[in-house]
């Protein structure tokens, strides 16, 4: 596995379950609410990943980004429909999302290259 995708997963990990094992009643509720809203429902969750995936780069959050590449991943959607979600989100961002952009490139990189290891 990419050490790239591999420390993002496992810091991400780690601190959830810190963060969970602390009890707030409020941190478990937003976290449940995030996992519900991403099932699929109206909207199949290849559209919800990209949709999150928009969301993040606007507001410029390359953990959320790295996030929803992975999801996106996942689900099976390929190079071409994730750099399309992409360029609408630098289009909406503004020039300031382009950084977030590379590094967004550069994970699907390593998320890519973790599959071509594997088969």
């Amino acid at each position: 596995m990419s050490q790239l995708v591999e420390e993002f997963n496992q810091y991400r990990s780690q601190m959830n379950d810190k963060l969970l094992a602390h009890d707030n009643l409020v941190i478990k509720r937003i976290f449940n609410l995030d996992t519900q809203a991403y099932a699929a429902g109206a909207l199949d969750v290849k559209t919800k990943e990209l949709l999150g995936l928009v969301a993040s780069a606007v507001l410029r959050c390359d953990d959320c980004i790295k996030y929803h590449l992975e999801r996106s991943h996942q689900e099976g959607l390929n190079r071409a429909e994730v750099m399309e979600a992409l360029s609408i989100a630098t289009l909406v961002g503004g020039t300031i999302v382009i950084p977030h952009l590379r590094r967004a490139y550069e994970f699907w990189d390593a998320l890519e290259s973790n599959t071509t290891t594997e088969q």
